[in-house]
C-alpha cells in the first residue's frame, strides 16, 4: 500500500508542522523481531515430504506419526510468538501479573512431543532413545528462549486488590490505544501515524504513573476510559472518511483533537507526580514534628 512520505523536499514539504512531534519512543525498549523462533516455522516442513512419502507407500501408522509431529511442531512456535509477546509486554509494564499461560512453556513442552513423536513414527526409533531425544529439543528450546515470567511484578508490599485494579484499567486502556493505531494505520499517512504514536507515549507515561500509585487510579480513570474510547472512535470514523475523501479540514480538525489530548495527558501525569511529592512532603513534615515531640534533635 502506498503512503505519503514527508519531508523538506516532499511535496508539503513547505509546510510547517504546528505542533512539534516529541519523541514518541521515549521510554520504551525497541521491540524484539527474534527471528530465531520465526525459523522454528519452516524446521518441521521436511516432515510434511516425509509423510507424504509414508502415505504414497501404504504406511499409514507412519504417516500418522509424521503429520502428528508437524501439527505439533508448527503449533509450537505459534504459542512461543504468543508466549514473547505477553513477555516482552510484561517487561515493559512498571506493575503487571505474570502470565496466565505460560506459553513458552507449553511450546518447548509441544517441541519435545513433537520430536519424540518424529522418532517413534518416522524415525523408527525405540521409546526410550525417542524420549531422549523429545527431552533434548524441550531443554534446547528452554536454553534458547527461557521460562515464561513466573512472578507477578512490583506488587510486593502493596494491596493486591489495588493493583489488580490498575493492571485490569491499563489493559483496557493498552488495547484502546492498539486499536486506535489500527485504524490510523489504514490511511497510510505517515505523519498522522507519528501524532497517535506520540499521543500513545503521552498516554503510557500517565499509566507508568498510576503504576508507581494506584491511589491515582481513580483520578486517572477517565483519561483511561472515556477519553482514549472517544480518541479510537473519533480515529476511526476519521479514517474512513480520510480513506475516500482526502478532506484537509478534517484533517487539521483530527490533528488539533489529537493536540488537545496529548496536552490533557501530559497535564494529567504533571499533576499526579506533583500530589505524590506533596503527599511525601507531608509525610516528612509529620515525622520531623514527632522526633521534635520526642526531643530528638538532628545533629
Amino acid at each position: 500500500m502506498a503512503q505519503n512520505f514527508g519531508g523538506d523536499f516532499s511535496p508539503d514539504g513547505h509546510k510547517k508542522a504546528t505542533h512539534p512531534p516529541k519523541n514518541k519512543f521515549r521510554g520504551r525498549k525497541a521491540h524484539k523481531s527474534n527471528f530465531r523462533s520465526k525459523l522454528l516455522f519452516l524446521a518441521p516442513l521436511p516432515l510434511l515430504i516425509s509423510g507424504i512419502f509414508e502415505m504414497s507407500g501404504g504406511n499409514a501408522s507412519g504417516m500418522i506419526a509424521e503429520f502428528g509431529a508437524l501439527a505439533l511442531l508448527l503449533l509450537s512456535p505459534w504459542l512461543l510468538r504468543d508466549g514473547l509477546a505477553a513477555e516482552e509486554a510484561f517487561n515493559a509494564r512498571n506493575v503487571a501479573r505474570k502470565p496466565a499461560i505460560p506459553r513458552k512453556i507449553f511450546a518447548a513442552v509441544l517441541t519435545g512431543l513433537g520430536v519424540a513423536l518424529a522418532a517413534f513414527g518416522g524415525w523408527h526409533q525405540g521409546v526410550l532413545t525417542s524420549l531422549v531425544f523429545g527431552g533434548l529439543a524441550t531443554a534446547a528450546h528452554l536454553a534458547s528462549f527461557g521460562l515464561d515470567p513466573l512472578q507477578n511484578k512490583g506488587m510486593e508490599g502493596v494491596d493486591e486488590f489495588e493493583n489488580d485494579r490498575v493492571a485490569k484499567a491499563v489493559d483496557k486502556a493498552e488495547e484502546l490505544l492498539s486499536e486506535t493505531l489500527q485504524a490510523i494505520r489504514r490511511i497510510g499517512d505517515r505523519p498522522l501515524e507519528g501524532r497517535v504514536e506520540t499521543l500513545a507515549s503521552a498516554a503510557r507515561d500517565m499509566f507508568r504513573a498510576v503504576e508507581q500509585d494506584p491511589r491515582d487510579l481513580t483520578s486517572a480513570r477517565k483519561f483511561m476510559s472515556v477519553y482514549l474510547r472517544g480518541a479510537r472512535d473519533a480515529t476511526i470514523k476519521f479514517a474512513d472518511l480520510y480513506s475516500h475523501r482526502k478532506d484537509a479540514d478534517a484533517r487539521a480538525d483530527y490533528v488539533a483533537l489529537l493536540d488537545d489530548l496529548e496536552t490533557s495527558f501530559a497535564m494529567q501525569r504533571d499533576r499526579m507526580l506533583l500530589d505524590d511529592r506533596s503527599d511525601l512532603d507531608i509525610e516528612i513534615e509529620v515525622l520531623r514534628d514527632r522526633l521534635k515531640q520526642q526531643g530528638v534533635r538532628a545533629s
